[in-house]
């Protein structure tokens, strides 16, 4: 394992890593609010729950901005933006429909929302470890936290089944 060079705090090394998650997080919360816009009105049963998924990872987001004041962790604003960026250019992969919407769009969404969610669970377990050193830390916050992220990843695998179902597995539908 790699120890941090002499000069470079731990301190320093957590709002890195935090800053990192938040440009991670503002991707997600784009790409969550993309996917709840565009399943309104097609199957109104999983438009609600991306929805309600939106609202819980926008919520995650604002906790990890609160740890970060918390820690005195500045956000990288660039790093922000680079995501935010990043995200609106993913709109532009086309999945075998260049006018309109494909259905492989919505099955790609929910993958790439629940890789994002994997990544924030990862985030609240490596700060519950750094919690036994930085008293900051919330360590019962951090647990509801990362309870949440398992019961968003639960909800994540239903939904990639019903759209997979949806997408592959009806017959005679033929996605292109």
């Amino acid at each position: 394992m790699d120890t941090p060079p002499a000069n470079v705090s731990q301190r320093r090394l957590l709002s890195i890593y935090l800053n990192d998650h938040l440009a991670g997080a503002t991707g997600g919360v784009e790409l969550a609010a993309r996917a709840a816009r565009a399943n309104q009105g097609r199957t109104p049963d999983i438009s609600a729950r991306v929805r309600a998924l939106t609202e819980e990872v926008r919520a995650d987001r604002r906790s990890l901005q609160e740890i970060m004041a918390t820690l005195g962790a500045k956000p990288a604003h660039y790093k922000v933006f680079a995501a935010w960026l990043g995200e609106k250019a993913g709109r532009f992969k086309p999945n075998a429909g260049v006018f309109r919407r494909s259905p492989l769009s919505a099955l790609i969404e929910i993958e790439a929302l629940y890789l994002g969610v994997q990544g924030k669970a990862s985030a609240w377990r490596t700060l519950l470890a750094a919690a036994e050193r930085e008293t900051d830390l919330d360590a019962q916050h951090l647990r509801t936290l990362l309870d949440r992220a398992q019961q968003q990843l639960t909800e994540l695998e239903d939904l990639h089944h019903e759209v997979a179902t949806q997408v592959y597995g009806a017959r005679g539908h033929n996605p292109s």
